[in-house]
């Protein structure tokens, strides 16, 4: 995976599927993290971004994903668990396999990443204001009626989206 500590900051390349369905969102939370995210992983090395995203929900979930089009390259700056982090992250529209046992909207699903528990569940698009996404600005960005691609520069809770 393409991960490595630069002395004063974590830099991860971060690949995550963007999935909709009924006006909802798959996101997927560690058991341990108060917040959610969207399904996806760290790029290993000689992998582009949709791979990463097709392989993290078939080792994470079991599940088969298509990938249609980037959506966003964001620059996201945060601390986690006290480590100072600089992620770039790749945000790719992707839709599940006809037939996935993850279109049930009214299911917890769950998967695991090592030996971590992962929950996955399907939100309302009008409802991602209300819980605590990660990282902040996908809150608007995935509202937007149309999605040009789009570059986003996050400071800890401070963005800035262009297209």
């Amino acid at each position: 995976m393409i991960s490595f500590d630069t002395g004063s900051h974590r830099f991860n390349l971060r690949a995550a599927a963007v999935i909709f369905q009924a006006e909802h969102l798959l996101l997927h939370r560690v058991d341990e993290d108060t917040f959610w995210s969207l399904p996806g992983g760290r790029v290993e090395p000689g992998e582009h971004a949709a791979q990463t995203v097709i392989r993290e929900m078939q080792e994470e979930v079991g599940a088969v994903i298509h990938t249609e089009k980037t959506l966003c390259i964001a620059e996201n700056f945060f601390t986690h668990n006290g480590q100072a982090t600089h992620e770039v992250g790749i945000y790719i529209l992707a839709r599940l396999e006809q037939g996935s046992a993850l279109l049930d909207l009214t299911a917890a699903h769950f998967g695991s990443e090592d030996r971590t528990r992962l929950t996955f569940s399907w939100f309302p698009l009008k409802q991602l204001s209300a819980i605590d996404l990660r990282p902040v600005f996908l809150q608007r960005l995935l509202q937007a009626e149309d999605f040009p691609l789009a570059h986003v520069v996050q400071r800890e809770s401070h963005f800035e989206i262009s297209y």
